[in-house]
C-alpha cells in the first residue's frame, strides 16, 4: 500500500515550505540570487539542508518558485494600483509609478528580478514577468484607443516598449542602490509622451 501523508504531516510540510520561501525572499533581498544557495536558505529557515530537498529538487527549482512568489506580489500591487484609477492614462502611469516606487524601495530585490545574472530557468520566468506587465498596460492602451483618448497604434507593441524602457531606466539606480528623486516623475512623463498627447493623461 502506498504511503499517504496524514493531514497533520502535510500541514507541517506546507508550513515548512512557506518558511523556506520566506527565508529565500529575505536572502534574495539582501544578497541576490548568488546568496540563495540551498544551504544558505536552509540556515535562514532554521532547517537542515537535507530537508530542503523535500520541497525543491535543487537550486534551479527553488529559484523559479522564489521568482514567481516575489513577482506575484509585484503584479498584484500594480494591478491593484491601476484598478483605483479612472482613466486609461492614469491606469498606465499608476502601473509605472507603483512598480518603480516599489523597486526603488527594495533595490537589491528589484535588481535580482530584473537584471541579475541567473540560471536559464530564471531568465525564462523573466519573460513571463514582462509579459504580465505588458498585457496589463496593453489592455489600458486598447481601452484608450477604443474611446478615442489615444491615436490608433499597436497596443501590445507600445506596452512592450514601455515595459522594456522602464526596466532599463531602473537598472542603473537599482544596481547602484540609489533612489534618485527625479526617476519616477521622469518615467511618468516619458510614459505619457510615449502614449500620445500627454495632456490627455490629465483627463
Amino acid at each position: 500500500m502506498a504511503y499517504r501523508r496524514t493531514p497533520a504531516v502535510q500541514a507541517r510540510l506546507d508550513a515548512q515550505r512557506e518558511a523556506v520561501l520566506q527565508a529565500a525572499v529575505a536572502l534574495l533581498a539582501e544578497r541576490g540570487y548568488g546568496g540563495c544557495s540551498m544551504a544558505a536558505v536552509a540556515h535562514r529557515a532554521g532547517i537542515a539542508t537535507g530537508s530542503m530537498y523535500q520541497h525543491f529538487a535543487g537550486k534551479a527549482e527553488l529559484s523559479v518558485e522564489l521568482f514567481r512568489t516575489v513577482v506575484g506580489r509585484e503584479v498584484a500591487a500594480v494591478t491593484e494600483a491601476a484598478a483605483r484609477e479612472s482613466t486609461p492614462h492614469r491606469r498606465v502611469t499608476a502601473v509605472v509609478e507603483t512598480f518603480a516606487g516599489r523597486a526603488l524601495k527594495a533595490p537589491r530585490l528589484a535588481y535580482a528580478l530584473l537584471a541579475e545574472p541567473a540560471d536559464a530557468v530564471v531568465d525564462a520566468e523573466r519573460l513571463v514577468f514582462r509579459r504580465a506587465f505588458r498585457d496589463l498596460i496593453a489592455a489600458q492602451i486598447a481601452d484608450a484607443i477604443a474611446t478615442g483618448r489615444l491615436p490608433d497604434q499597436n497596443a501590445v507593441l507600445t506596452a512592450a516598449a514601455l515595459v522594456g524602457a522602464v526596466g532599463e531606466a531602473l537598472v542603473g539606480p537599482l544596481a547602484a542602490g540609489s533612489r534618485p528623486d527625479e526617476v519616477i516623475p521622469a518615467l511618468v512623463s516619458f510614459t505619457l509622451r510615449a502614449l500620445g498627447d500627454p495632456t490627455q493623461g490629465e483627463a
